[in-house]
């Protein structure tokens, strides 16, 4: 898969240097780590709550960002004014993007065309396959239990703004979380595109995984579930990633990191 661009194009205007960079940096972690308050902000990337402020304030007003009401702890409200967190926005989101979305689409509709939709899945197989190649030594190297975590992080690396944790729902397992897509408008059109990736992980993972959510039909996170090693049982191991992606976009998912 392409790897992310690491700074959105809405901040590579006219304003330029330190200030740029740092504001995309901003920007960044709100993606990867929002909702988060300014005090969490400033203190993960050593601002002052001057120039935090600063730069949520530029944020706020070009869209990328917005300010909600944190959530109470335990359903308590506590008196006084309500907390304020800072998430990003869908403009935000979109600012991540890969600046060839236009042309990777138009280069897919035209092998679907020429050459069947068959064509476009083993495109998107061949994408995958560079990044498996090159997770599968990271994975291979460490006990099962670890890899979960390993994938995200090299997840991370490559643009994808991954966690991983255990899952909330029953039956246990644990729960891949990618806040960010570089392929994702172009993977609305072609689901093959997370298809694939999904029977990536499940392969370098070496356990069933399905996927819940996507960024591609309009989720706020691309959310994995994967099974517990040894636990084939029961449906999800026989759901085919194409049949569990469309399944996933019905549905609701509660992201235990969201």
């Amino acid at each position: 898969m392409p790897e992310a661009t690491s700074v959105p194009r809405a901040l590579a205007g006219p304003e330029r240097g330190a200030e740029t960079g740092t504001r995309a940096r901003v920007a960044r972690l709100i993606l990867e780590k929002g909702p988060i308050t300014a005090s969490s902000l400033g203190e993960r990337l050593g601002l002052t709550p001057a120039a935090i402020r600063r730069h949520l304030d530029n944020l706020t007003c070009e869209g990328m960002v917005e300010a909600r009401d944190a959530r109470p702890h335990g359903g308590r409200r506590r008196r006084g004014r309500p907390a304020k967190v800072f998430a990003i926005t869908e403009a935000g989101r979109d600012a991540f993007v890969h600046a060839y979305d236009d042309l990777a689409t138009s280069a897919l509709r035209f092998l679907a065309e020429t050459a069947g939709d068959g064509a476009v899945g083993e495109f998107a197989r061949s994408q995958v396959a560079d990044l498996e190649r090159r997770y599968r030594p990271l994975l291979d190297a460490v006990p099962p239990e670890q890899r979960v975590r390993l994938l995200a992080e090299a997840l991370s690396n490559d643009g994808y703004a991954a966690t991983a944790g255990r899952a909330p729902a029953p039956g246990g397992g644990d729960q891949l979380c990618q806040h960010h897509c570089p392929v994702a408008h172009v993977a609305a059109e072609f689901p093959q595109l997370c298809e694939a990736e999904v029977e990536a992980f499940s392969r370098l993972l070496g356990t069933p995984v399905r996927r819940l959510a996507t960024i591609a039909h309009g989720d706020g996170v691309c959310t994995t579930h994967v099974t517990p090693r040894g636990d084939v049982a029961g449906g999800d191991s026989q759901t085919p990633a194409s049949e569990a992606i469309r399944q996933g976009a019905g549905g609701s998912v509660h992201h235990k990191d969201a």
